[in-house]
């Protein structure tokens, strides 16, 4: 079995997220329920940390308690549909049950999406309550009967990553429609926030008319009773994937592999023949079992494996396997089956809490589809202590065009490695360090406490949150720029290590000052995500996105050791504890002078062929950028604030190649101004 390098996060699994309280709700959905008043709530929240649940509570008490007339549940696609069904809450605890009139589950009744509007209509006219349908059934009903016909209803939307404020997206321009109406109840919900389009789901006025409820993975895993460890890794081959999958397809881990797209690179153009290699290579076909169409293996060791085939094309075959996987009565099973293959099936919504490990090939355009991937093996089941995800990616060949695709791949797959990094870690409050500060209550500030000589780093285990002292940190001044730094750091850490320019940069220029990514790109980012907060709050939100990327990165050197080829678990609260200790004093400035991406790079420097990694050295070297003349401005403002600092303004013969970018920013932009004035 070769070793993946992977980031490897432990839980202290102290069953907290799954124990319910005295109205059967789990830490999330009391969570939720507290807000249960909000007239638009935005739900973030894990894979299957219990959203259904949470809005079939918030729901009846909206109906039952605060005059709204009826609850419209509106999901991606029909299967998911089945998440709603009936629910006996009493039995645990809750005032009344969560019923559906099946007539009104139309992700059950057959026909088309369009052809369910009148369906929709009669249940407006009705005096039932509650109705679930799909994302597409409900624009069609929407686009024929207008936004008014919802009024004073409940409108829940699932896995709400699906909407975009692009005005080409219906159901984004719905919903904005609905808040600028304002009549109806709004609950949105989400497993993951980030859109692989970078696209924003909301525009910011709408997004601001929400309260957010936000459930971590840290507190989801931290409170699990089995699941202790989650690895994160990805892998580079040479040749045919199917060829090399043994060496990280582990049989006696119940498994999903994700096959490639027939479009990508990693596809051979014939999904049914990677299939029958991938159980070729699992041992001796012994037929398929004629109950559920699972295939039947026998291993070298003399196991008979089960494997679900998502991928075969014929209908009855793969309508059949897939009612075995979704049987009520196997559920808690371990031994229904052992690996599942699938190609667009088995992401979102799809519930086998025995895996262990997702194994995709291919990278994966949507962060989204990789978060929900990921989350099919982040269940927690008896006995299952660890679990894991691995992305194969297929190495660059020599050919020019092969490598500047291989490369767009790699540097995705860094980037979503990076942002799971950050998805998993705790929660990092930072504030900055003043002698008026004190220990805040219930944080264990280590060794000897709270010590108001230093920055300090204190931890609070049962919520998984830090509470970090910075010095010289520009502190949020707006609620907005507050809400974001509290909320959304994630969201402009997504955006910063998804530019292209910038994780180029950061990986492979030689020559690179990290001030330029940290200060310039990260700022640039910043502005035109936010345009509408000022230069101070712009600048505060940088700080604290950049001390939060770049804090999980130190964290992770330190937790990882020297060896980072070997898997060790990363460890993140010591690691963040540790590197604040070395330093003494955590400040700004030395956050900003770390590379985001130093530790990626050598990951990727110990996972890939020398020859590889020379094609994508070469691959940038002729790509140095000028100083573009808005890169020059934010120089120059910085120079500014350099001078009113130190009494004086950068040199361009500086030791220090930040001082030296600055100068170059200034005398860039005299040259502009003499070449504009001289015509």
């Amino acid at each position: 079995m070769k070793s993946v390098p992977s980031v490897s996060v432990t839980y202290a699994r102290n069953g907290g997220s799954t124990r319910p309280n005295e109205l059967g709700m789990r830490v999330m959905q009391e969570r939720a329920y507290e807000k249960r008043g909000e007239q638009y709530l935005l739900i973030k929240s894990p894979p299957a940390s219990g959203k259904s649940r949470a809005l079939m509570f918030i729901a009846l008490d909206k109906l039952a308690n605060q005059g709204l007339k009826q609850a419209v549940i509106v999901v991606p696609e029909r299967s998911i549909g089945s998440s709603f069904a009936d629910e006996p809450l009493s039995k645990f605890g809750f005032w009344t049950d969560w019923t559906v009139t099946p007539k009104w589950n139309l992700c059950n009744a057959p026909g088309e999406d369009g052809g369910k509007v009148n369906a929709v209509e009669k249940f407006l006219q009705s005096d039932d309550r509650i109705l679930v349908c799909t994302h597409a059934t409900f624009r069609f009903a929407v686009d024929r009967f207008g936004v008014e016909a919802f009024d004073n209803r409940v409108i829940a939307v699932d896995e709400f990553h699906h909407v975009s404020a692009n005005p080409d997206n219906r159901l984004g321009q719905h919903l904005g429609d609905f808040i600028a109406r304002d009549k109806v109840h709004l609950i949105a919900m989400t497993g993951s926030y980030f859109r692989g389009d970078a696209e924003a789901v909301l525009t910011p006025e709408a997004e601001a008319r929400f309260d957010s409820v936000t459930y971590s993975y840290y507190e989801q895993l931290n409170g699990y009773e089995y699941l202790k460890t989650l690895d994160i890794g990805y892998f580079f081959y040479s040749g045919s994937y199917a060829d090399s999958i043994l060496e990280v397809l582990n049989p006696a881990e119940k498994t999903i592999v994700h096959i490639p797209s027939v479009n990508s690179r990693e596809s051979t153009k014939d999904k049914h023949r990677e299939v029958e290699h991938i159980i070729d290579a699992l041992g001796d076909w012994q037929g398929s079992d004629p109950a559920t169409g699972f295939q039947l293996v026998k291993t070298p060791q003399g196991r008979i494996l089960k494997i679900a085939d998502l991928v075969d094309d014929e209908a009855a075959k793969r309508d059949r396997v897939s009612a075995a996987l979704k049987d009520p009565a196997q559920k808690n099973n371990r031994d229904h089956v052992d690996i599942i293959i699938a190609l667009g099936m088995a992401k979102e919504g799809f519930d086998w809490i025995w895996c262990e490990h997702a194994l995709t090939v291919g990278y994966r355009a949507s962060l989204t589809e990789i978060i929900q991937i990921i989350g099919r093996a982040t269940r927690d089941a008896k006995d299952k202590t660890r679990a894991r995800f691995t992305n194969l990616i297929a190495e660059p060949d020599a050919s020019e065009e092969a490598v500047t695709e291989a490369v767009n791949d790699t540097l995705k797959a860094i980037a979503a490695s990076l942002l799971m990094e950050q998805v998993l870690a705790p929660r990092f409050n930072f504030t900055p360090k003043t002698p008026q500060n004190t220990a805040v209550e219930g944080f264990d500030y280590g060794e000897g406490g709270y010590d108001p000589q230093k920055a300090n780093v204190g931890f609070n285990e049962a919520s998984g949150q830090f509470q970090i002292e910075i010095k010289g940190l520009a502190e949020p001044k707006s609620k907005e720029a507050e809400r974001i730094c509290k909320e959304d750091l994630n969201e402009v850490i997504t955006a910063f290590v998804q530019d292209k320019q910038t994780i180029e940069r950061g990986l492979f220029d030689e020559e690179l000052v990290p001030e330029e990514l940290t200060q310039l790109r990260m700022g640039k980012i910043v502005k035109d995500r936010f345009p509408e907060l000022d230069a101070e709050d712009q600048e505060a939100v940088r700080q604290h996105a950049i001390a939060a990327l770049n804090l999980t990165q130190q964290a992770k050197q330190i937790a990882l050791g020297d060896d980072i080829g070997e898997r060790g678990n990363t460890a993140l609260i010591d690691g963040v504890r540790k590197y604040a200790m070395d330093v003494r004093k955590l400040d700004v400035d030395l956050i900003d002078s770390v590379n985001p991406f130093g530790e990626a790079y050598a990951i990727l420097a110990k996972t890939m062929s020398e020859e590889s990694l020379k094609h994508f050295h070469a691959h940038f070297s002729g790509k140095k950028l000028n100083l573009t003349p808005e890169e020059a401005r934010d120089l120059a403002r910085r120079a500014v604030r350099f001078k009113h600092e130190r009494g004086r303004l950068p040199a361009l013969t500086a030791a220090d190649p930040w001082e030296k970018k600055m100068a170059e920013g200034v005398a860039f932009l005299a040259r502009m101004k003499a070449e504009a004035a001289n015509g």
